[in-house]
């Protein structure tokens, strides 16, 4: 199947041929659908915090964090390109389509955060905005004869207004992490970045820190990084064979968010906070997004305190009664079911398996109650053992075909709005080699193209879904203010956005 010019191409990307053998393999066999036992819900694997919990975990959270006795980390996957917010505008400004958003977009122009720039770039060439034709006003939008919106990430496109300057989502990420990721006064935030938008990331960076710091009287450390070539998946023709390029190159694409679990695993923090970077609001709805990422982390201290105790009593004072009372742990608070043959093992296997379980990454991950929004869920999922566990489901991983399946999809009472807090960490502070924590058969095949060709490609287990299946996981009710992300740029014309 592959020449000896394509293991070299494979070679000099950093990849393994067995790992890309081994995509070609999924994408004959495909990837198995997951088999859910039930909907996540309150008391069934969900927890509703009371405000007197919620308190009491801020505090606790709150002191640890001002001694510096915790180390923190803003976790922002940023790489993306914004193109898809524009998808209406961009129909119009080639086609000349329209539609009610296109329509909403112009008669709302003044509200955006972006419309004075906008203005300024039209002028820079004699125009007004005023009398400036819709073609023209979308062509210095989306295109590089003005703002080139069109072109660049989300992260750094204006979003909010204020009183003193717009702010984009890298800068509202700088703000929520002086308010919820302050160690001793000092914030880190690490976005991932595509190459060619680094520079820009970079300067604005440069251009905003001194006003953040001095106003919020932290000192931040903002790092970046990039989705690893070697992280992605080859594609292939509809017959499975290899996709190549007109030059006779195997073709490789990005393999999705899932591909950021290798940087996230280059992370030196007890804490990490991660977020999407268009689900940001204007300082005014802040709070009870603070309040909640303050409260996801003390959950993940309290767990992780619990876990480690658990631990030492195995390893130090290990008897019967505490393998009672660790199943009761992992049935009630970790939402662990143990395996078929778990009556059978004998009290050494359990005590195995018990620290195998107890000693692995920790994640708290909040939940918002479900209005409909597309994606992925709280389940209870079955695990290839017999046991069952909590995992954040996809709508692609269930087999909807199967009514009794398809029926526990359609009853779940949350929705993941990828909000969450890691302990990536062992006792000994020793990152976990997180790919050992990964279920590869969890990834996903589209359908696409290129230069008008159809092809397959393969995208790895996603980054809060398979690549996480294997952590001990807690999921948390947080509301539904907390979740507000920008998917078209209309969405900005909401009034959680103005």
């Amino acid at each position: 199947m592959f020449q000896e010019n394509d293991i070299i191409q494979i070679k000099e990307r950093g990849s393994e041929l067995e790992t890309v053998s081994q995509q070609i393999d999924y994408f004959v066999n495909g990837f198995p659908f997951i088999t859910l036992s039930k909907a996540a819900t309150i008391g069934d694997g969900l927890i509703r915090l009371t405000p007197q919990q919620i308190d009491g975990l801020i505090d606790a959270y709150d002191q640890l964090a001002s001694d510096g006795v915790i180390t923190l980390m803003k976790f922002v996957p940023a790489s993306g390109a914004a193109t898809r917010m524009f998808k209406a505008l961009f129909g119009f400004l080639d086609g000349g389509k329209t539609d009610a958003s296109v329509d909403s977009f112009f008669e709302n122009i003044e509200k955006f955060a972006f419309y004075e720039d906008l203005k300024t770039a039209l002028e820079s060439d004699g125009l007004d905005i005023a009398t400036a034709t819709k073609t023209q006003i979308a062509s210095y939008f989306l295109t590089d004869k003005g703002l080139g919106y069109g072109e660049l990430p989300k992260g750094l496109l204006k979003f909010h207004n204020y009183n003193t300057r717009s702010r984009t989502p890298l800068e509202e990420h700088l703000v929520e992490g002086a308010k919820y990721a302050n160690a001793g006064g000092n914030v880190q935030i690490h976005f991932t970045v595509s190459p060619e938008h680094q520079d820009k990331f970079e300067k604005l960076v440069v251009e905003a820190l001194p006003s953040y710091q001095t106003t919020y009287g932290v000192k931040y450390f903002v790092s970046f990084s990039e989705q690893k070539s070697a992280t992605d998946t080859i594609a292939v023709n509809p017959d499975n064979s290899p996709f190549r390029e007109k030059d006779g190159n195997l073709l490789f694409r990005p393999a999705g968010h899932g591909a950021l679990l290798d940087n996230l695993a280059q992370l030196d923090a007890d804490i990490i906070f991660i977020k999407n970077i268009d689900n940001v609001v204007p300082d005014h709805l802040k709070e009870e997004t603070i309040r909640y990422k303050k409260a996801l982390a003390g959950i993940v201290l309290e767990y992780q305190k619990k876990i480690w105790s658990y631990m030492d009593k195995l390893q130090n004072n290990f008897n019967e009664e505490l393998l009672e009372e660790l199943d009761s742990f992992f049935k009630d608070e970790l939402s662990v079911s143990a395996p078929e043959n778990f009556a059978s093992m004998t009290s050494e296997e359990k005590k195995a398996y018990f620290l195998a379980k107890l000693d692995r990454p920790l994640r708290a991950c909040g939940m918002v109650k479900n209005e409909g929004e597309p994606g992925g869920g709280p389940f209870w999922a079955k695990n290839a053992d017999g046991s069952s566990s909590l995992q954040i489901v996809e709508s692609a991983q269930v087999n909807v075909d199967d009514e009794e399946q398809n029926e526990i999809f359609k009853n779940a009472t949350h929705f993941n709005p990828v909000d969450l807090v890691c302990a990536i960490k062992n006792r000994q502070g020793v990152t976990y080699e997180l790919k050992k924590f990964r279920d590869p058969l969890t990834g996903f095949i589209t359908a696409k193209s290129k230069n008008g060709r159809e092809l397959k490609a393969q995208e790895l287990p996603g980054l809060w879904n398979g690549a996480m299946a294997d952590w001990n996981t807690i999921f948390v009710e947080v509301p539904l203010i907390t979740f507000n992300p920008v998917k078209t740029v209309n969405d900005l014309l909401r009034e959680q956005h103005q």
